[in-house]
């Protein structure tokens, strides 16, 4: 079957102009004497006949495709930061005439053997930053100045500003893909204490199902009495928190606040309702998309505010 899709050549004879000067339009080629009708006549032919540029051909041209690739291998995929994030940078980049690859999968190869197969214009490598070194991993997100530090230390003080002095850290249990990352947020949340002349976080680990959670947070309750607050790794945990709270009748939040991270949407429908921290992640990937292909932030990716705190009623 005959080919339909629209060639350089078609656009050339729809617009009464060489292919050269077809190339030479299309591609914002700098330096050739091309006046401004026969530019825009080149330009409304490409359009009424749907021309699409050849990406492999691109792709020789400019040594890159127009592909950006994204590895978030072992980054939680739950919450709604994630999804955000990934939707504004993918909208970002296809304005700008780029298409995103997202690799959900983790793989000791895979970021190489895409890069090789498709020759992206860029990696934007997630999974690495965040399960990298605590030094690197730091630097590279933004660290305490917009990263993931500076968000557990907003969620971290809120409980703080509210009276707590002994606070703990709800982790999940059996997911290793996250081991790393909470380590990070445990280690960024003892700082922030630290900063604040404060001891902790003790760690409370959930279990694997709602009797086991209920006893993880008896036991815990148990070993370390003073803890009036728990600050969760992000809010499916700090749900499975409020669920055994209310299996042993521990108040929320007189007996024990709890605050959830990521505000994933579902804390605002259970009783008492989740308190959580809120990130412009959304912000955070049309800046992204821009800085990676090595344009002006402008009006167009402003800087991302700060993290927020959500207040409702469980901190």
């Amino acid at each position: 079957m005959k080919s339909t899709r629209v060639t350089m050549k078609d656009v050339s004879v729809a617009a009464g102009v060489s292919q050269a000067t077809v190339s030479f339009v299309l591609n914002d080629k700098p330096g050739e004497t091309i006046s401004p009708e026969t530019r825009d006549r080149v330009r409304r032919a490409a359009a009424d006949l749907g021309y699409r540029p050849n990406g492999a051909a691109r792709a020789l041209r400019e040594g890159t495709s127009r592909i950006v690739i994204l590895n978030v291998a072992r980054l939680p995929h739950g919450g709604t930061g994630l999804a955000a994030f990934i939707d504004a940078l993918d909208a970002e980049l296809e304005h700008l005439d780029h298409m995103l690859l997202v690799r959900y999968r983790a793989g000791s190869d895979d970021i190489e053997r895409m890069t090789a197969m498709v020759a992206p214009r860029a990696v934007l490598d997630l999974d690495r930053i965040y399960n990298s070194p605590d030094a690197e991993a730091e630097v590279a997100d933004g660290g305490w100045t917009e990263g993931l530090a500076a968000h557990t230390a907003v969620q971290l003080r809120h409980l703080v500003d509210g009276g707590h002095t002994t606070i703990g850290m709800a982790l999940p249990d059996g997911r290793p893909e996250l081991e790393r990352l909470a380590a990070l947020r445990l280690d960024y949340a003892r700082r922030t204490l630290g900063d604040l002349g404060l001891e902790g976080p003790p760690t409370l680990t959930m279990g694997a199902g709602v009797d086991e959670d209920r006893t993880a947070l008896s036991d815990f309750i148990d070993r370390h009495p003073a803890v009036t607050a728990i600050a969760a790794l992000d809010d499916d945990t700090a749900l499975r928190v409020l669920a055994a709270s209310r299996a042993l009748d521990l108040p929320v939040p007189g007996r024990l606040a709890v605050i959830g991270f990521d505000d994933a949407g579902a804390g605002e429908l259970v009783s008492p309702s989740l308190t959580s921290v809120r990130i412009d992640t959304a912000a955070f990937g049309r800046r992204l998309a821009r800085q990676v292909l090595g344009l002006p932030e402008g009006d167009a990716a402003p800087t991302p505010s700060p993290a927020t705190v959500i207040r409702r009623r469980s901190a």
